[in-house]
């Protein structure tokens, strides 16, 4: 099938020219491909772009938009990897049935098998009758790569009573000697980090600002922590909103536990959670989990970690919760609320980017309209979740910083606390995104289910332990 006709001179979003070329690819792609037959975004990520494009060899192809010269090659290098492409296919397909044979459910089987099973395809082609045994070694050479980081570690060392005992007491002691005081500056701390985002925010010039520094070095993101254990209302200077905004569900966020179990479908909001389920999620979000500490030193800091105010250690990542909220609260994608007076550039250019949203303009008429939603509820609950954007983006945002924490991987400055800030706001965008796409696809099918919003990138799959 031959590329669809451009124009002379127009330019397309690479996105767009990758998913019709994996399409004109045909069956045999399923297991690479999300429910509407588009490359899986770690498709794009693992294989497509480092494998087949490979933007470093071919700068023009490395643009978000394309001319039609580079749109003709881009299309034509994916279909000249389709048998090899479909091979891939066939060869995750029996990996994960040797993974689910052999009881292995540490690490995300996309982030550890698609890359090795390109490699496959290219050395044997396809799978043959006799492969069983090849997958076999590569799964279990995969599995002991790690080092022994894994959930099934996790949950073998905290299965020992007397471990499980000494950690409980050693949370006891470190929670009861928190501070826990109200605590003054607030004001001041929230003027900062507005001063940062509007810094952040500007389209040109320098995005650093030494607010940030001063932010750091005074410790106004502990601040922040020691405030909900004090129950501090109104920090944000908004009586209608949490001071929590969705990082506990708790009066008083909680002293963490121990924990025996986890699963991504059933997280509690992240002040909430034991430390197997803090754990537990960066253990499975990991893809080079050989860099992490080991298990018993993970959870030994941990221990310490969960009772530091906001769940984190390094200053510069409490620091950026406090940026976080201080955007969160002032998202607005419907762009039905009164414009706040201390908006920032920051404010108005994520708004402005999920303001464009096909699925958000909907939201918004169907928010405003007095006539009840024709699909079921179901698109109306997606709705209502843009009207309390910020326990999305924060849950999200918490879950970024405490891998990175555990990481030691502190952000040095405002440049780099942007950098995270604004990618945690473009994943929200696209999980709201896709969560309407797969209640259409439910409505369609005249099925419709509850569509959660996960507070992890979005997967193929849910996990437990």
């Amino acid at each position: 099938m031959p590329l669809l006709s451009q124009p002379t001179g127009e330019r397309r979003p690479r996105a767009m020219v990758i998913d019709g070329a994996w399409r004109a690819l045909g069956p045999g792609l399923e297991s690479l491909s999300g429910p509407g037959g588009a490359p899986l975004t770690r498709t794009v990520k693992l294989i497509l772009l480092p494998l087949v494009v490979r933007p470093a060899l071919h700068p023009d192809l490395a643009a978000d938009f394309l001319g039609p010269e580079p749109t003709a090659r881009l299309d034509a290098l994916i279909r000249e990897s389709g048998a090899r492409l479909v091979a891939t296919a066939q060869w995750f397909t029996l990996l994960k049935r040797t993974r689910r044979t052999l009881g292995i459910v540490a690490g995300h089987p996309q982030d550890l098998y698609f890359q090795r099973c390109f490699e496959l395809a290219a050395e044997h082609g396809g799978p043959g009758p006799a492969s069983g045994a090849l997958a076999r070694a590569v799964v279990e050479e995969v599995a002991d790569a790690d080092g022994g980081r894994t959930v099934d570690a996790l949950k073998r060392y905290l299965a020992d009573a007397e471990q499980f005992d000494r950690l409980e007491r050693e949370l006891a002691v470190a929670w009861s000697g928190r501070t826990s005081a109200p605590v003054a500056g607030a004001a001041t701390a929230v003027a900062l980090a507005g001063e940062v985002l509007e810094a952040c925010g500007r389209a040109e010039g320098p995005r650093d600002s030494p607010a940030y520094a001063s932010m750091v070095a005074a410790g106004h993101g502990g601040l922040l922590g020691r405030a909900l254990w004090a129950q501090m209302d109104g920090f944000w200077g908004r009586a209608d909103l949490p001071s929590p905004l969705g990082l506990t569900e708790r009066r008083l966020p909680p002293r963490p536990r121990v924990g025996r179990g986890a699963s991504t479908a059933t997280l509690p909001a992240p002040l909430d959670r034991t430390l197997f389920e803090r754990l537990f999620v960066v253990l499975q979000s990991s893809a080079r989990r050989e860099e992490l500490p080991t298990v018993p030193e993970l959870v030994g800091r941990e221990v310490g970690r969960g009772c530091a105010p906001l769940g984190l250690h390094d200053e510069s990542l409490r620091v950026a919760v406090l940026l976080g909220g201080r955007l969160a609260v002032g998202l607005d994608p419907l762009g039905i609320e009164e414009p706040a007076p201390d908006l920032t550039s920051a404010h108005r250019a994520v708004n402005s980017r999920w303001r464009r949203e096909a699925s958000v303009l909907r939201a918004r008429r169907m928010t405003v309209s007095p006539r009840p939603d024709p699909d079921g509820g179901a698109l109306d609950a997606l709705a209502q979740d843009l009207r309390t954007p910020w326990t999305a983006y924060m849950r999200r945002l918490w879950v970024r910083l405490h891998g990175r924490d555990v990481r030691d991987a502190a952000l040095d400055d405002a440049e780099a606390a942007w950098t995270v800030l604004d990618g945690v706001a473009r994943s929200v965008m696209m999980d709201h995104r896709a969560r309407v796409r797969a209640a259409l696809r439910s409505l369609s099918a005249g099925s419709v289910g509850p569509v959660v919003a996960p507070d992890l990138e979005p997967a193929a799959e849910s996990r437990s332990a």
